[in-house]
């Protein structure tokens, strides 16, 4: 298996403008759309690139960002549930940060592109690589086409709500109980009462798209 081939099945639609149609591509990415297929398809892979047979990818924009996703998304899905989920996090926050400062984040040519390759650190549990999230999401708002900045804003709200968590926590605290961490009575009620920022539904005037199939 070639990067190209993780990027086809990603992004099958960035040529698309239709609102519509990338509402919808979204709501496929952050609300288990993409889990059957990556389970069938992918685990050979994620196990490659584990195992650093892969490394080569982070010599081009393009191949770095498949090698993110591989480890960011792919390593989510297939191990959801456990702590092997967030295994290879510190390796994609790497690539990530690394990937920035060789310019090739600014080298991709879409905001969906650079959403996720700057994701990983919107995952992180660190404040200085979530300020970082919330800069370059708020970032892609401007940047981006007319027609893509509500849903853009959407996102950029969402990496706000991750730096919020880490501020008030210092970690993501739904990930204690498969991490094996103790709760505070805090976390509880948190857990508790209020909604967990991956879990957010577009607000309506996006929303609405999904129902227009």
């Amino acid at each position: 298996m070639i990067y190209e081939d993780v990027l086809r099945f990603w992004f099958p639609s960035l040529g698309n403008s239709n609102i519509a149609a990338m509402v919808r591509q979204f709501e496929w990415w952050f609300r288990g759309g993409t889990g059957a297929y990556i389970t069938e398809n992918f685990i050979p892979l994620l196990e490659q690139a584990a195992r650093g047979e892969l490394d080569s990818w982070s010599e081009l924009p393009q191949s770095r960002l498949a090698l993110i996703i591989v480890f960011d998304q792919f390593s989510r899905t297939i191990y959801s549930g456990t702590a092997q989920a967030f295994a290879q996090d510190l390796k994609a926050r790497a690539l990530t940060l690394e990937g920035i400062e060789i310019s090739h984040y600014t080298a991709l040519k879409t905001p969906w592109e650079k959403t996720f390759f700057f994701l990983p650190l919107a995952h992180s549990e660190d404040i200085n690589n979530q300020e970082m999230a919330v800069k370059l999401a708020s970032e892609l708002v401007d940047e981006a086409p007319v027609q893509y900045q509500e849903l853009l804003k959407f996102s950029a709200e969402q990496a706000r709500g991750h730096r919020d968590v880490i501020a008030r926590f210092g970690r993501h605290p739904h990930r204690n109980k498969v991490l094996g961490r103790s709760t505070t009575p805090e976390e509880l009620e948190y857990l508790a009462n209020e909604q967990l920022v991956h879990t957010r539904s577009m607000p309506p005037h996006l929303s609405r798209f999904l129902s227009n199939n």
